[in-house]
């Protein structure tokens, strides 16, 4: 195989068109005759360049005024400790909706700074994983916040539908799914995300938080996870990962050049299809996710035992087929298929699927 196609859940692979022009504009960026790293953060072109990122986000995701657009460092597990200590009154509680390892993750820590309740939304019948319930309205008033993931990377879980939580705020893990689709953020509170699967590289985290929602913080919270100080410091109240932080207003506008996230869906959505139509008909293959949770972003899928797993996925490195084995708790294989994977990249996934299967009947 000619081309080499990256399957990794993240750091995953980036635009080859925003990697092109970031190589050429390296040693000498803005006719500056320096590197992007090497700008002071606080200078007129990096300045420049944070609030025009600011705005491609608005634009690709249609935010509306009353939410801020902050950037942070510490990636999305950063915010598991940063949203209580931000979001959580002294004596308040939230509730987390388990739907697999990180929104369990989420919940974990935030244990650490109030009384958190935690209910599991999945089930698992006839060895199919689906999720079951998404309407909370009737006890979320009771929560400071309510928290989900609406994607999880390590078992391919993706929940379409927002749940439902009456008034209560509504927060959202979003760093493997956001950007892939339109949403409506005005049913959120607030959204974060680590950049390094559909943004950039990792190293930096982007959170959309309602105004009403800032201000809030407990004494005790680090400055540089504080939403005010965020804020009132346009995300600079310590020097931010510049590097990233360009990197991620590349990626912006390759999707404003290529028609934005209603484009990137149809993209998004032909590639899951063509990849979850080859399972379900290969007979070797199994994908063990309820159809109406089937990740667009993280495909899983095994064979019949571990030995062969392994021999797939050694089989596909050869063949220029990264990172296609699946996380060290569910075994088995994963094809992170993001916004920057090509139909390409599924198609020849699809095709040494298929030999490999005839070779190993």
């Amino acid at each position: 195989m000619s081309q080499v196609f990256n399957f990794s859940a993240g750091p995953a692979m980036m635009p080859q068109a925003v990697l092109a022009q970031a190589q050429q504009e390296l040693l000498n960026w803005e006719a500056l005759q320096t590197s992007v790293m090497e700008v002071s953060h606080r200078g007129k072109n990096f300045m420049a360049l944070a609030e025009r990122s600011i705005q491609q986000i608005r634009e690709l995701l249609a935010i509306p005024d009353n939410y801020q657009v902050l950037f942070a460092q510490g990636g999305a597990r950063g915010q598991f400790a940063a949203i209580p200590l931000n979001l959580l009154g002294e004596n308040g509680k939230a509730l987390y909706l388990n739907s697999g390892y990180w929104s369990a993750a989420a919940a974990k820590e935030a244990r650490l700074f109030g009384k958190i309740d935690e209910v599991t939304i999945t089930a698992e019948k006839d060895g199919v994983v689906g999720v079951e319930k998404l309407d909370f309205s009737e006890i979320a008033a009771q929560y400071d916040y309510v928290h989900y993931c609406p994607n999880e990377t390590i078992s391919g879980v993706e929940i379409f539908d927002v749940p439902n939580v009456g008034d209560a705020v509504l927060v959202a893990d979003m760093s493997s799914n956001i950007l892939s689709r339109p949403i409506d953020v005005s049913k959120f509170g607030m959204i974060y995300a680590g950049a390094q699967k559909n943004m950039g590289p990792s190293g930096i985290v982007i959170l959309i938080v309602r105004d009403d929602l800032i201000g809030k913080a407990r004494s005790a919270t680090p400055s540089i996870w504080n939403y005010q100080i965020l804020r009132d410091n346009d995300s600079m109240f310590n020097t931010p990962p510049t590097f990233a932080w360009y990197l991620c207003s590349l990626v912006f506008q390759w999707l404003l050049d290529n028609g934005g996230l209603s484009a990137m869906e149809s993209r998004n959505r032909a590639k899951a299809e063509k990849l979850y139509a080859y399972l379900d008909q290969s007979g070797f293959y199994r994908n063990t996710v309820a159809v109406a949770n089937r990740s667009l972003m993280n495909v899983t899928f095994t064979t019949e035992n571990d030995d062969l797993n392994a021999k797939f996925v050694a089989a596909a490195t050869k063949c220029g087929l990264q990172a296609l084995k699946g996380h060290r708790i569910v075994g088995g294989m994963r094809a992170s298929i993001y916004n920057a994977m090509p139909i390409e990249g599924v198609e020849a996934l699809i095709a040494f699927m298929q030999q490999f299967a005839q070779e190993n009947q």
